[in-house]
């Protein structure tokens, strides 16, 4: 099983460029919101940590928006409930699907929380800021200021991407995208089975 890790920043269209290879994905931020919906120890934790802003479940995105929005310190208290649970998540995941070719890891702090190896393939999304920017304002959430919280947050981009075996381009129509991340997933096949 090859494991690829698909980083970037916030809104580059990580999880668009995932899709594209037709192998299974463990989309970290989809796993967040189910948590959020049917984790009731989440719920419980966050509450105790949290009461002021976690007060009924399902856990609403907006009530940690909050929270983060008061205090940047919460951002640790909520990652130290969830990030452990994502984690237990993604070893299902990678058992589950141990007999795949290729599977896509598309997690936005792979790199901060350090669940890659040294053996999966990074592949780094870039996009122009113009596209991002438009990107971030169709999602549900848009908060400039939770956006600036969570970039600051995550690594460097510039380290990420020196960390990375291949850079996607993501300035395309979805149609060459396609084209060029099925010629992607081709070569990493053909150079993990030559060696």
């Amino acid at each position: 099983m090859i494991r690829v890790g698909v980083i970037g920043g916030i809104g580059s269209g990580k999880s668009f460029i995932s899709k594209l290879f037709k192998s299974p994905v463990f989309n970290a931020d989809e796993e967040v919101k189910i948590l959020y919906k049917n984790n009731f120890e989440c719920y419980k934790k966050l509450r105790k940590i949290l009461p002021r802003f976690v007060k009924s479940f399902p856990i609403s995105k907006s009530q940690l928006i909050k929270a983060i929005n008061e205090d940047k310190k919460n951002l640790k208290k909520i990652s130290s409930v969830v990030h452990p649970l994502i984690r237990k998540k993604m070893k299902l995941f990678l058992n589950k699907n141990k007999k795949s070719k290729i599977i896509i890891l598309d997690i936005p702090l792979l790199i901060e929380n350090k669940l890659y190896n040294k053996k999966d393939i990074l592949i780094f999304v870039k996009s122009n800021q113009k596209k991002v920017i438009n990107r971030l304002r169709k999602r549900k959430n848009y908060n400039k200021k939770i956006l600036l919280n969570l970039r600051k947050n995550q690594d460097k981009l510039l380290k990420k991407r020196k960390l990375a075996n291949y850079i996607v381009d993501n300035n395309f129509s979805p149609n060459i995208m396609r084209k060029k991340i099925n010629s992607l997933k081709n070569k990493i096949l053909n150079e993990r089975n030559s060696t």
